[in-house]
């Protein structure tokens, strides 16, 4: 806890055109400015936003909320299309294919002798080729006594007909099919051009620390080595973890988000890279080794299982094909964090963890109106997190006898909340006046673990009991506070405190 401040840590993950999310994110905090992150672990489209937002220029823009604005700006004028335009162009603005090295492909391809081995079919197979294809034909013909009656084909044999002994057999289309899969092109696109303007647009000498009195947050995002087949950590600072490869720059970035078979696979220093969320979507692993002494964790996934929706064309396909993969892992990833939280020892963390949930109704084009509806989501979703975030109250890593978190499921928060606020004002229980009376019949108690206890439901025997995915608690269980008023020595301090009418109001 740095100057008396707290340690936080925000994790941004992929989630391609959902950007407008995590932009979102970014603009609900900004109307925090007590809530600063000393730690940003990014990944895929994450660290784009994060590393957008980090490197403006804070002289020219000073505030938290315009550098979110200018975030928002940057993708709207150089990511995303206009909605006018992506209704028949539905590609964005930077998925642009490598010409000059398809180019080169093509050429080696065709120039090279190894490409026209095979080409042509061995004779035998010809021939059991059009064998089995007079086979197909004249097992659907009636014979003459009519014994056998005439079957139409069905639409599944004459596509695997047309693929095995019509298409695969003629020479041009195996060259061109050959040509296609087998050059050495290993994307659709290419976006690491680092001298090109669109980079150079990103300023990633802001990211490191010019001075002593220039602080700078700890940024730092993944990819995955293909070469060593391992996770590689970049960073605007020296890592000690060893997966730690070096700085962060236009190729590490692209590096980051080179999603298989979607954008081609970044070469740097000998290796070859490519997306690491889909390896590893949140970086907690790495993110507790290297800053074991946070305080708290903000975790911004954008993408969910529920996001994925029924495609209507190969557009959608292609979007549910990488979001699917991507909310799984992130999801898993969360569920494992909590896990290690909750039951590893003995270096078991006492954070806590914020959760910002995305919401389902983002689509997945990179059009101006979804990375509009993003923000506004994003934005919502933010503030109701940092709502249950305030309601918890903020407090240190050492305060905390376990970790806890906030906001892990909003809907069924939201309906304890009410029903514990409820139950004290039918009671007409004073929260501060009971807490003064816990800790005077209790003076060994932790006032921390008591603040903590206060939003609690129990048992009979003060337990702490759990809500069913409804929102609903067991039977005969009461809110922390009507426990302990049932206590005696409890009771009669608080009657003790409860203010009494003065003798001037007589």
């Amino acid at each position: 806890m740095p100057n008396g401040k707290l340690k936080r840590a925000i994790t941004l993950g992929g989630g391609g055109p959902a950007a407008g999310l995590h932009i979102g994110v970014l603009e609900a905090l900004a109307e925090h400015p007590e809530i600063e992150f000393d730690v940003w672990a990014l990944s895929c489209i994450g660290a784009w936003v994060g590393i957008v937002y980090n490197q403006i220029d804070q002289e020219k823009f000073k505030t938290a909320r315009d550098r979110a604005e200018q975030t928002a700006q940057f993708f709207r004028d150089g990511v995303f299309r206009d909605d006018e335009s992506y209704e028949r162009f539905p590609i964005n603005t930077v998925f642009g294919a490598d010409w000059g090295n398809v180019r080169k492909a093509l050429s080696k391809f065709i120039r090279d002798p190894n490409n026209y081995n095979e080409l042509l079919w061995d004779p035998y197979k010809i021939a059991d080729s059009f064998q089995d294809s007079l086979a197909i034909l004249f097992d659907q013909i009636s014979d003459k006594d009519d014994k056998k009656k005439f079957q139409k084909l069905d639409e599944g044999d004459i596509n695997k007909w047309i693929l095995n002994q019509w298409m695969a057999p003629n020479p041009v289309i195996r060259y061109l099919t050959s040509m296609m899969y087998l050059s050495n092109v290993t994307g659709l696109s290419r976006i690491n051009y680092p001298d090109s303007q669109f980079m150079k647009n990103i300023h990633f000498e802001r990211l490191k620390e010019r001075n002593p009195d220039d602080k700078k947050p700890t940024i730092f995002h993944n990819a995955w080595n293909l070469d060593d087949q391992k996770l590689a950590l970049f960073c605007n600072k020296e890592m000690k973890d060893k997966a730690y490869v070096g700085g962060i720059d236009a190729s590490t970035l692209c590096a980051c988000s080179a999603l298989p078979f979607i954008e081609e696979t970044v070469e740097m220093n000998g290796k070859t890279y490519c997306e690491g969320a889909l390896v590893d979507t949140v970086n907690f692993q790495s993110l507790l080794e290297e800053h074991n002494d946070l305080d708290e964790i903000w975790i911004s996934r954008i993408v969910d299982t529920k996001q994925v929706r029924k495609p209507e064309n190969l557009h959608d396909s292609l979007a549910n094909l990488c979001q699917l993969f991507a909310a799984s892992v992130g999801e898993d990833d969360v569920k494992l964090f909590k896990y290690h939280v909750k039951f590893d020892e003995p270096c078991k963390w006492k954070g806590t963890v914020v959760e910002i949930h995305v919401p389902a109704q983002i689509n997945f084009k990179w059009n101006h109106s979804n990375l509009d509806h993003g923000r506004a989501l994003g934005k919502a979703a933010a503030k109701e997190a940092i709502a249950a975030y305030e309601a918890a109250r903020p407090m240190s890593a050492k305060d905390i006898p376990t970790a806890r978190f906030i906001n892990e499921n909003p809907a069924k928060d939201r309906k304890v909340v009410a029903q514990r606020n409820e139950y004290l004002r039918q009671k007409e229980i004073d929260e501060n006046r009971l807490k003064k009376a816990i800790l005077k019949a209790k003076p060994e108690m932790d006032p921390a673990l008591l603040s903590q206890k206060m939003h609690w439901w129990v048992d009979a025997e003060g337990k702490k009991v759990e809500p069913n995915d409804k929102g609903d608690h067991p039977e005969n269980s009461v809110p922390y506070p009507a426990f302990a008023l049932g206590i005696p020595a409890v009771s009669e301090f608080y009657e003790k405190l409860t203010p009494r009418p003065d003798v001037g109001q007589l």
